[in-house]
């Protein structure tokens, strides 16, 4: 690994303006250990449902590619997202669903870490563990620890702000990201 930056982008699972895994992924650049930015990719919400047919008369959407490109530009990849009824929001599994079918599949081999919060106190287990099992079929390397999940996460941030506030929880995220680093340096 050579002494540039490791370049992170970060996919957003939220559409909710308001959204407290906006804050969290907004949070991150802040929090990111010397020698890694942080960017967001492009907003999944415009992103139509996978269909085939719209795939072959009309091509990959824009935002698909675009987002598409960042992703194999960078070093690695951070989910950040809630969980909608035990799983993984729609929204994210269709943006997924996009990126899994361009070529030069832009996840295979890609390091990536995941982060759920939730307003319930498990913070979007389940979630997490069904964005692994897809990740495995995309051949992501998942890094396994320390898990993310900001379990009610309305309680740690300031909502009117925009911001997270927990210190604990700040602190965690600051452990993860440098263990993201470290995870990164390992398998590449």
């Amino acid at each position: 690994m050579s002494d540039q930056a490791l370049n992170i982008v970060t996919l957003l699972g939220s559409l909710r303006k308001g959204s407290y895994n906006a804050i969290v992924a907004n949070a991150l650049p802040k929090l990111a250990p010397p020698g890694m930015t942080i960017e967001a990719l492009p907003s999944i919400r415009d992103i139509p449902l996978y269909d085939a047919d719209l795939q072959q008369e009309e091509g990959f959407p824009a935002t698909v590619e675009a987002m598409a490109e960042k992703i194999r530009q960078a070093d690695g990849v951070i989910i950040v997202t809630p969980e909608y009824n035990y799983s993984v929001p729609g929204g994210l599994k269709n943006a997924i669903d996009w990126i899994s079918r361009l070529p030069n599949q832009p996840l295979a081999g890609k390091p990536l870490a995941i982060q759920t919060s939730s307003m319930g106190p498990i913070g979007g287990a389940r979630c997490q563990y069904h964005l692994r099992q897809i990740m495995v079929f995309l051949d992501a390397m998942v890094m396994n620890r320390p898990e993310f999940m900001g379990g009610v996460i309305q309680n740690k941030v300031d909502e009117q702000a925009g911001e997270l506030t927990d210190q604990a929880t700040l602190e965690f995220i600051r452990s993860q990201l440098a263990a993201f680093r470290d995870y990164i340096a390992q398998v590449r």
